[in-house]
């Protein structure tokens, strides 16, 4: 009996190191191929550099979808399996406006972001309203619809990839001036990185610091989180749960949306990323834990670097297994925290 008290604690302490060993190797092995030849220009700083940034900006715009999942599925408790199609309608929506010189980029973003958080809140009055509480009836609901959703937009859109132009402004790298290269006839060039990626990384950090405001600051926020934690007394004491949920659910939708016509311009507008970013979405959500947007913008960033730096920095025969990291993250997360980085059982 003695004898196996001892082994459950000593598994119990050894479970969360060796995920942690694991992940302290793979930043020291990013770092040895990062900076093993130096830190001039005929070494890997610059790629480094460019790869982390691309990893930045990817997290940011991981964390604009996944902080509307987070509020829909987190603190809400509603399943919506079809916030991926939400993602791709304003991707499409985005590209629809740019094509036909409707209007210009920045409202075709606004009205696209806003006109996905109206879909999204006419799933939720028509489809999950009558369904709260019933996880498996919202989630067969939502993947259902998120089938019509992808069906239709292959029908109207075609399957061709498609992308959406940047802003003059936002056009062009920016040239940070180091890790210069002297050459030929047609001069130097040196460390550039796009503008629009700066862009979309702004877009993430000033939707973190408005949700954090608006969800732990205003008085919705605080109906919104009573009304998950027990929703019979927040009505009792004669607060309109069922609005309070449909302007939130709006919010989460408009997010997706917001994700979907900035990535328009750096990632490709395909038939099946709603998908992929519904798997992202929620990968990133059971990181960072349930209902935690700085959980949310943590397993972001985690998913986003890994993604850049895995196909970069893995031995030369490895490289093709580099999605399977993403999956391995989530794997060594849990291990150690089962209900995500900062979530708490409920």
């Amino acid at each position: 009996m003695r004898e196996a008290l001892v082994n459950a604690r000593i598994g119990r302490r050894v479970a969360p190191a060796l995920p942690l060993g694991v992940v302290l190797f793979a930043l020291a092995w990013v770092a040895y191929e990062a900076f093993g030849d130096g830190f001039g220009i005929d070494g890997g700083v610059p790629d480094w550099i460019r790869v982390t940034l691309a990893g930045l900006t990817l997290a940011g715009l991981y964390f604009v979808i996944a902080s509307g999942f987070t509020l829909i599925f987190g603190l809400m408790r509603v399943v919506n399996m079809a916030h991926g199609s939400l993602y791709l309608l304003g991707a499409y929506a985005a590209f629809e406006f740019q094509q036909q010189h409707l209007i210009g980029w920045g409202f075709g973003v606004v009205v696209s972001s806003l006109a996905v958080g109206l879909v999204g809140l006419a799933v939720h009055q028509l489809f999950l309203r009558w369904n709260q509480g019933q996880e498996l009836r919202q989630a067969l609901i939502t993947i259902a619809l998120s089938f019509i959703f992808a069906d239709q937009m292959l029908a109207y859109f075609g399957g061709a990839q498609h992308y959406v132009r940047p802003p003059g402004a936002l056009a062009g790298n920016a040239d940070f001036g180091i890790y210069c290269t002297s050459g030929g006839i047609f001069g130097g060039t040196c460390l550039t990185f796009p503008w629009f990626r700066f862009f979309a990384l702004a877009v993430a950090v000033a939707v973190a610091l408005a949700l954090v405001v608006v969800i732990r600051r205003t008085r919705f926020g605080m109906i919104v989180r009573a009304g998950v934690d027990d929703r019979a007394m927040t009505s009792a004491c004669g607060i309109d749960i069922d609005r309070a949920n449909a302007v939130a659910f709006f919010l989460g939708s408009s997010l997706a949306g917001l994700g979907g016509s900035l990535a328009g311009v750096f990632l490709v507008i395909a038939p099946g990323e709603d998908a992929d970013f519904l798997l992202k979405a929620l990968i990133v959500v059971i990181i960072g834990g349930m209902g935690s947007f700085g959980g949310a913008a943590l397993g972001a960033l985690a998913l986003g670097l890994v993604e850049t730096w895995a196909p970069q920095y893995l031995p030369g025969g490895w490289s093709n297994y580099s999605i399977l990291l993403t999956f391995l993250l989530l794997v060594f997360v849990l291990a150690v925290r089962p209900f995500g980085l900062f979530g708490r059982a409920t």
